[in-house]
């Protein structure tokens, strides 16, 4: 998918339809910068907005997701559920890996803490006990916020 090939063919479509950003945001209940933002290339709609975002069009996901109009055909529907079902599945993906990387971080800050215990005595054992102790804990909130964040935007 080139972001800015579909990005230039969202607005080219929405201006066909004698719509504004805003008039299009409207419908389907999202901000105008976030159309702004896909029709610059800087990101593609989400899988969940893709469905009425292509209704408002009046074109197809494949068209969507190629930047280029083509001719209609009977199994594009058909296409249509497979790509929007393909998509759904990749942001759900990438959701739980970025899920995973917060829970790795917060269990090697973890570890790093019960390592950090093990360091003492002298001035400098002390003093690597507290920087492992401090980066154990910046890399435990890192990973409480990675962790939060994703539980926030899946409510």
């Amino acid at each position: 998918m080139n972001q800015e090939a579909t990005g230039k063919f969202i607005a080219l479509k929405r201006k066909e339809k004698n719509l504004t950003q805003e008039q299009l945001a409207e419908r389907l209940g999202i901000s105008n910068k976030t159309v702004s933002k896909w029709e610059c290339g800087k990101c593609m709609p989400d899988y969940n907005i893709i469905e009425p975002l292509c209704r408002e069009l009046d074109i197809t996901v494949s068209e969507l997701m190629t930047g280029v109009e083509r001719k209609k055909e009977k199994n594009d529907v058909f296409e249509d559920m497979q790509l929007l079902d393909m998509l759904e599945r990749i942001q759900c993906m990438e959701r739980q890996k970025l899920l995973l990387f917060g829970m790795v971080l917060i269990s090697v800050g973890i570890a790093v803490c019960a390592v950090s215990r093990l360091f003492g005595g002298s001035q400098i054992q002390d003093f690597v006990a507290g920087v492992l102790l401090g980066l154990s804990v910046g890399q435990m909130l890192i990973g409480v916020y990675i962790v939060a964040s994703m539980f926030r935007k899946n409510k």
